[in-house]
């Protein structure tokens, strides 16, 4: 159930309440209530929407490409810098880490180089000897065997330290760095491109649902405290 509704129904029953009993603790208490709770409900509306002659109303739309530059640079110059791209690539240590390549080689089509090789051995000076056992038919139960044996090579190959510094040491050469953070600022630019203001408000609308509807509650009961105290003073 939403917060906001229920906090300020509660205030204005207490403040009528109040009124009716002809009693002043109670009918202040409900009605500082009330005015907390509206206040920070207005406030939060306020963020999201214009407001007529209300200045500073609808902030978040109005300022909706400052919103989308100001997340574009913070990525970059909080999460993609070179510094945090080196960390990437390397371990605790220092040492290059080691990149786990293992699924894109079990997805790799070898069949291709397998095709090439049989292709060189029938072109070459073995391409006769090979015709008299059968041609290049003779080879294709050996097909899977070299598939498999390839695929473990080059998984040995990308696990050793010597490949993992070799490519730590191409990506960090300051023209791939500096393309490798061109690409991701295009994609995340991209990305933000997509965004519309009423799809941000959306996003907004669903967090302060979630979060900022506490700020009602309290809003509400600090005004019924101020409201009690105002009271007692009297």
């Amino acid at each position: 159930m939403n917060k906001s509704y229920i906090t300020n129904a509660i205030a204005l029953i207490v403040a009528v309440s109040g009124y009716f009993l002809a009693n002043d603790i109670v009918f202040s208490v409900g009605l500082f209530a009330v005015s907390g709770a509206i206040t920070n409900s207005i406030a939060i509306y306020m963020l999201l929407e214009k407001v007529p002659g209300l200045y500073g109303s609808g902030v978040i739309p109005a300022r909706f490409e400052e919103f989308k530059i100001g997340i574009r640079d913070l990525m970059m110059t909080q999460f993609f810098t070179d510094q945090n791209i080196d960390k990437f690539l390397s371990d605790s240590s220092g040492a290059a880490s080691h990149l786990n390549l293992v699924p894109i080689i079990e997805k790799l089509d070898l069949e291709p180089a397998f095709d090439s090789l049989v292709t060189t051995i029938e072109e070459s000076s073995f391409g006769s000897m090979l015709a008299m056992f059968g041609g290049s038919e003779a080879l294709v139960p050996l097909k899977e065997p070299f598939i498999i044996k390839m695929k473990t090579s080059f998984v040995e190959i990308t696990q050793s330290d010597n490949f993992n510094e070799l490519v730590k040491a191409e990506l960090e050469q300051p023209k791939i760095l500096g393309g490798v953070k061109d690409k991701v600022e295009g994609i995340i630019s991209k990305r933000l491109d997509e965004l519309t203001p009423q799809l941000v408000k959306e996003i907004i609308q669903d967090m302060i649902r979630k979060h900022l509807g506490w700020l009602v509650v309290w809003g509400g009961i600090f005004g019924g405290l101020i409201g009690l105290i105002s009271a007692l003073l009297r």
